[in-house]
């Protein structure tokens, strides 16, 4: 029997443990909903995230760890760890001194950031803006905690160590459960016949239940550090080759995460002209869009950069192609049923776990089903901007964010104003969409080069084809089985327990159609 490859074992832990941070991320939005439900104080707290999200993304959160983990592949490969970590504590030290200043900077011009024209809330009134003004200066401070853990992160991930990163997530999460139920209640939760303790500092404690998980986050990671022989060492050393090869990689990367941070600013802009508790619907629409896109994309990209940046190193050509096209075929296998399912069974999910009215509930099913549309297309921009990262190519994923930035603000000023919250869930899901055909196409086009051969930019592979449409026919005879399923349960089975039935009904339906890929995974 074929033994499961390193990476198979590598992306399936990452997604169990991503699993289990999405069951705690959703524990921990179930009781924010509940507590706050879809009003202004909750709207004020997700727009005061955007700015330090956007500094930690453009940092050490997105944009170092990519221009990290290949060259310090390269680095551990032809020279030796010792040699690595030295490149990793010079990068480290430049990060952390931008990251400060940063910091100190938008805390300072916080006022002109959140009532511009352009700003992230200019549709709020005064009172909210002064919330979210004050709660984003709270928030830098986690900021500068998740930068140095997203570069810890990043240092163990290029050492094939995914563990502890994968850990960190579960733990930031406890740390906002904490917030949410001890520190913002103005009534003790009972739980078991006993009432816990309350701080009663409403939606401040957010915040400082962030605070806590950002610094059980970035001390997860310190055993890891210990195992890999970690040695920090001080100074700025620009004139080493290996750190100016990070420092070139990561100013197309940088502006590609700034492009793509851009577009939640816009998304909050758009949205804050909307009615009371867009921005919140938004938010929840894009968690819950997140957790097959984690459990997908996010898990095997996260698994797969290290080794296609092996391949490159050792010039492993086909290889490097031969893993691309299985990946291409699991993620279009996983997706796709994913995205269509998912859609059907919304509403017995959601009424369970927010509690909405009536309103709030349409608004959600609405929104959610708009980002789901753009599922596929999320997870292949995974695949895609890997497949360049590992090739310490910068620039072809910058085109791509700057494409799907300009679609998604042209899509929302058309889409808001017709279908509102909706609306800008669906112009996500056209430019992420279309972000995710470029880079494909783009490697396509790379590869046609190399072989000589006619360009096939856009259409799939053989295998990638047949894939897509077993997908497609199983996805359909599995909404038609979870539609069937609901139609004859009592009429007064719990919310809850229809959700899963129907569900379990579908993914029974659609497994047959995708057995080989899940095989595949196995293996990769």
């Amino acid at each position: 029997m074929k033994r499961i490859s390193k990476l198979s074992r590598a992306a399936i832990l990452v997604a169990v443990s991503f699993g289990v941070n999405k069951l705690v991320a959703i524990l921990r939005q179930l009781i924010i909903a509940r507590q706050f439900g879809l009003s202004s104080d909750l709207d004020v707290f997700n727009v005061a995230n955007n700015i330090p999200d956007m500094l930690y993304s453009l940092i050490s959160g997105g944009a170092l760890a990519v221009a990290i983990i290949p060259v310090m592949t390269e680095v551990m490969n032809k020279k030796s760890r010792d040699a690595a970590w030295n490149v990793f504590s010079q990068v480290a030290n430049i990060a952390f001194l931008t990251t400060a200043v940063l910091s100190a900077l938008v805390a300072i011009f916080a006022w002109p950031l959140v009532q511009h024209p352009l700003g992230i809330a200019p549709g709020f009134d005064i009172s909210q803006q002064v919330l979210v003004v004050r709660l984003m200066r709270l928030n830098l401070i986690s900021t500068l905690i998740f930068s140095m853990a997203g570069l810890l992160i990043a240092g163990l991930q290029a050492n094939q160590h995914f563990l502890l990163p994968a850990i960190g997530p579960i733990l930031y999460n406890f740390g906002q459960i904490f917030g949410a139920v001890i520190l913002a209640p103005n009534e003790g939760y009972q739980i078991a016949g006993m009432t816990l303790p309350t701080m009663q500092m409403g939606i401040d404690g957010l915040v400082y239940g962030v605070l806590i998980g950002s610094l059980m986050y970035f001390l997860i990671q310190i055993p890891g550090l210990i195992k890999f022989k970690f040695r920090w060492a001080s100074g700025l050393n620009f004139r080493n080759p290996d750190v100016m090869k990070i420092l070139i990689l990561l100013g197309p990367r940088v502006a590609s995460m700034l492009f793509y941070q851009l577009t939640f600013i816009a998304r909050d802009n758009l949205a804050s002209h909307l009615p009371l508790g867009s921005v919140t619907a938004l938010t929840y629409g894009w968690m819950i869009l997140q957790v097959p896109e984690t459990l997908i994309g996010t898990a095997i990209g996260t698994a797969l950069l290290p080794t296609l940046s092996e391949y490159i190193v050792k010039e492993e050509k086909e290889k490097f192609s031969q893993t691309i096209r299985d990946v291409s075929r699991v993620l279009i296998a996983l997706a796709l049923p994913a995205a269509i399912l998912l859609s059907a069974v919304l509403q017995p999910f959601l009424d369970f776990a927010f509690g909405f009215d009536a309103v709030g509930t349409t608004m959600m099913i609405n929104t959610t089903r708009a980002f789901l549309a753009g599922l596929l297309g999320h997870v292949f921009i995974e695949l895609g901007a890997r497949i360049f990262f590992a090739q310490q190519n910068a620039k072809i994923p910058l085109v791509g964010a700057g494409i799907n930035l300009f679609l998604f603000i042209a899509a929302g000023i058309i889409f808001d104003e017709i279908f509102g919250a909706a609306g800008i869930a669906l112009a996500d899901a056209i430019a992420f969409s279309g972000q995710a055909l470029f880079l494909i196409g783009s490697y396509k086009y790379q590869k046609s080069r190399e072989m000589q051969s006619k360009p096939n930019w856009w259409l799939p592979g053989q295998l990638q084809g047949k894939t897509f449409i077993k997908a497609l026919i199983g996805s359909a005879l599995g909404t038609l089985a979870a539609i069937l399923v609901s139609g004859i349960l009592p009429v007064n089975t719990h919310g809850l327990i229809a959700g899963i039935i129907t569900s379990m009904a579908g993914i029974l339906t659609i497994l047959p159609f995708i057995l080989p890929e899940i095989q595949l995974l196995l293996h990769l």
